[in-house]
Order: structure tokens, then sequence, then C-alpha cells
């Protein structure tokens, strides 16, 4: 199974950060976020990483290199200025992902989720992590029903930004900039979205005050 790390973003919301660093490359604990991902990924087994580019994109390419630092090989995504959104990403990449399902993680996340779990699930269209819904989003996204994901019912949880795809899942979608949740919701019409809960430790490091907190707790 190959693996994609979500690293184009811009991180408006962590700047004056990433006005010169991309978020990926943000660090907690003396580790950037993205190099949190890689050496869980080649831990669980991963060999073959794609990550997607735009802001300050070479600087990431400049640090990561080929992957051989952590025993993998990182192929490169580069998109457009304004980036492509998880979707429209994911579509453009495919040709670098491979015909058989392989796993997403965004790059803003820090969790100690076992990665090789991932290897193990059977996925004909889609497969989502969900979590306990953090302080910034205690509505919760989605819930869970007999294995499936559904976009209503209670309780409700968050998504973790950690899935598996079949490449199936895209074979309909079109090119440019689109988020993939509507493609998801879509699909949680016809049962084709299973999950799953996860109740370890997870950070969306999606502002300056959670990535401070995060720090501290790595202290």
């Amino acid at each position: 199974m190959r693996a994609m790390i979500l690293a184009a973003g811009r991180g408006e919301r962590l700047r004056p950060l990433t006005d010169t660093t991309p978020k990926p490359l943000l660090e907690a604990g003396g580790r950037s976020l993205i190099g949190y991902h890689l050496a869980a990924l080649a831990t669980a087994g991963f060999r073959e990483i794609v990550i997607n580019l735009a802001h300050l994109g070479e600087q990431i390419r400049d640090t990561l290199g080929n992957g051989s630092a952590w025993g993998l090989n990182i192929h490169y995504s580069a998109e457009p200025p304004g980036a492509l959104g998880t979707g429209g990403g994911i579509k453009q990449a495919l040709p670098l992902l491979g015909e058989a399902p392989f796993a997403v993680i965004n790059g803003d996340v820090f969790t100690s989720y076992p990665l090789a779990r991932l290897r193990a699930i059977k996925c004909d269209h889609a497969h989502l992590v969900l979590v306990p819904n953090p302080a910034h989003n205690p509505a919760g996204d989605f819930a869970l029903s007999g294995g499936y994901v559904i976009a209503d019912g209670q309780p409700r949880h968050t998504f973790s930004g950690i899935s598996v795809y079949h490449p199936r899942f895209f074979a309909a979608a079109g090119d440019g900039s689109f988020s993939v949740v509507p493609m998801l919701r879509s699909a949680m019409t016809q049962h084709q979205v299973t999950g799953e809960i996860y109740t370890g430790p997870w950070h969306d490091i999606g502002t300056l005050e959670r990535l401070a907190t995060l720090c501290e707790q790595l202290t």
C-alpha cells in the first residue's frame, strides 16, 4: 500500500509562522510535523510515499529529499498556486498512487494512530478514521453506524484526517480544485464509506494555540 501526505495547504491560521515555513515543516518536540508522519509510516511498513506541494513547497522537497533518511521513496505532486484542495490534490496524484487502495494523512495532524492498521483495511471506496470531538469541533462531523460512516446520526465524531481510498472513488471526479468532503457525503448515502473510531492521542494543528499546546505536551 502507498500513502499520501496532504502538505499543500497555506496554513492561514498559523500565520505569521507559515509566511516563511510551510505548515508541515513546523516543529513540535524538536521534529517537524511531517517528520513524525514519515517515521510512523516507515515503522508501519509503508515504502512509497506521495506528498503534494504548493505553498513554499520547494522547502518541503529540499528538506525531505527522496525519503532515504526514513527508508522511504518520496514522490512529489506539485500543484499550481493556490493548491487544488483535498479532492483535487488527491485526484492529480492518482498516477503516483497506483491502482490499489492507498492511505491519506493530513500533514497538519499529530497522532499515535497505528498506521499499520490501514494496510489491513479492505477498502472498496473510502474508509475514514474518526476521533472523539475536540474542543474546537464540539458538534463533530459524522456518525458511525454498523461500520459505515453516515452524515447524520448520533453520537457524532470528528474526521481525523486519516483515511484510505480506492482509486475508483475518484473515477468520476473532474480536474481542478475541489474538496473531498462533498464526495464523501454523497458516497455515504450509498453506504460506500466505512469507518472506525480511534480514541488515542490526536491533535489537529490548525492554529498557533494548538501548536503551542502540542509543543508543551511534547517537552
